[in-house]
């Protein structure tokens, strides 16, 4: 046994509860930003929109798009770990069950604290999970497999996938707004504040880099569930 695995090992229930805890939070963030109501990130705006159209709860929408996308690691040769696995389920329980519990919200008053802390939850849930090390999400392991295939730099192939998703979602009726803007420009020192709290030691660092907005970014950088 390696030194590598024999660490990993040692850590392994810390992991766990870090995986498990951070795509729960991650559902939630996710939930709380749908009742929120001022625009959600872009995977979450192209699933709203499909729900709409298809009668099936957002979180279902969610569950059956990640699901869909693993299949197309196939080609892209890509290896589904743990996390990728538990992300397609997990994440659109949470967050269908999130908007059972939480009640719509009128107030703006409520709606902007609402927005801010789920944005903030969903920094914290990707620090979480990413250094759990069990694997990218499905939508991320679809992003880094065709960085590898065509050779064109992360950076570009997520803006190109987060840009074509977000256009169908709108054109579907997702939520765009106010909301999907202070996403994308929060998550990524969000994400990389909590990255270094949740590191653990002995383990390899995941990226410090985690939206792709270094200009090179390595593939495993742009990692979010």
């Amino acid at each position: 046994m390696t030194q590598r695995s024999t660490v990993g090992g040692s850590h392994l229930p810390r992991r766990l509860v870090q995986l498990y805890v951070g795509l729960v939070a991650y559902g939630v963030s996710m939930g709380l930003m749908v009742r929120a109501g001022l625009g959600l990130e872009p995977w979450s705006v192209l699933n709203q929109g499909l729900a709409r159209h298809t009668g099936a709860s957002i979180g279902t929408v969610t569950i059956v798009s990640g699901a869909l996308i693993l299949l197309l690691w196939i080609p892209l040769r890509q290896r589904p770990g743990l996390g990728t696995v538990s992300n397609v389920v997990i994440l659109g329980l949470v967050m269908d069950a999130t908007i059972a519990l939480v009640p719509e919200v009128r107030l703006l008053a409520i709606r902007i604290p609402l927005l801010v802390t789920a944005v903030v939850l969903n920094g914290a849930a990707t620090g979480l999970y990413i250094s759990a090390r069990f694997g990218a999400g499905p939508r991320d392991g679809l992003m880094t497999g065709l960085h590898l295939r065509t050779g064109r730099p992360v950076r570009l192939v997520r803006t190109c996938i987060e840009v074509t998703v977000l256009a169908a979602g709108f054109a579907l009726g997702g939520s765009l707004g106010v909301g999907t803007v202070v996403y994308a420009l929060a998550i990524g020192p969000l994400a990389q504040f909590f990255l270094r709290c949740f590191a653990i030691k002995g383990l390899p660092e995941p990226s410090s880099v985690v939206v792709a907005r270094s200009p090179e970014p390595s593939p495993e950088s742009a990692i979010l569930p």
